[in-house]
């Protein structure tokens, strides 16, 4: 199992822990892009897991460096990772490509457009390969989860731990573990069984910023 992440010291802890191996990985650099698919030998399943958000600006106050962010880790970031291993996936008889999207890929929300669509993009991307791969040993699956606490909101909150602690409270929100597992099922079935589109929500919420929260 090969682990690609900007973060080297966090990764090769993980990788000791799964047996996998470790190799620095920044989905919007080319080159390292290049490096980490030259690095990898087989390919059965590539998880697209790589996002975030920045802000929560108006589109009248639209930061353009927040967007280039959002479109280059969320959108360009899969697509250099799924076209560098396409051919190794096609190539292992029964590949998998999991892309970790969000319910903002089907959904926009107030203050959110930048974060919005580039996910609906990244969805669109996902979807669009469905298609173009009918026929070829590779099943996709796409994943949308709701509120996860992650450091998702602590990134697009510029480390305001604050502000990114409200956005879970009074909730019970998912957990990284809970969309592994998920990613984990999707993986283990049979080679003709395709989970096409898992949308996963805490039971606290029924969309972008409607949540039923506990005083």
């Amino acid at each position: 199992m090969y682990l690609g992440a900007r973060r080297v010291d966090r990764l090769e802890r993980l990788a000791k822990e799964i047996g996998g191996t470790a190799v620095g990985l920044d989905v919007t650099d080319d080159e390292s892009v290049r490096a980490f698919c030259a690095a990898v030998e087989r390919v059965d399943v590539l998880v697209n897991n790589a996002g975030g958000a920045k802000g929560l600006a108006s589109v009248a106050e639209a930061d353009l460096d927040d967007w280039r962010w959002m479109w280059e880790t969320n959108v360009l970031g899969t697509l250099r990772l799924t076209k560098g291993l396409l051919p190794k996936l096609i190539e292992s008889g029964d590949g998998l490509i999991v892309t970790v999207t969000s319910i903002a890929a089907f959904e926009a929300y107030d203050n959110g457009s930048g974060y919005t669509s580039a996910k609906h993009a990244q969805g669109v991307l996902h979807r669009t390969l469905r298609g173009e791969l009918l026929g070829q040993p590779v099943r996709l699956t796409e994943i949308a989860p709701g509120a996860v606490e992650t450091e998702f909101s602590l990134v697009r909150f510029d480390g305001d731990a604050d502000r990114a602690a409200k956005v879970y409270e009074g909730i019970d929100p998912l957990l990284a573990q809970d969309i592994a597992e998920i990613i984990a099922f999707a993986a283990s079935r049979p080679p003709h069984v395709d989970l096409d589109t898992i949308v996963v929500k805490p039971r606290d919420q029924a969309g972008p910023g409607r949540f039923s929260r506990r005083s």
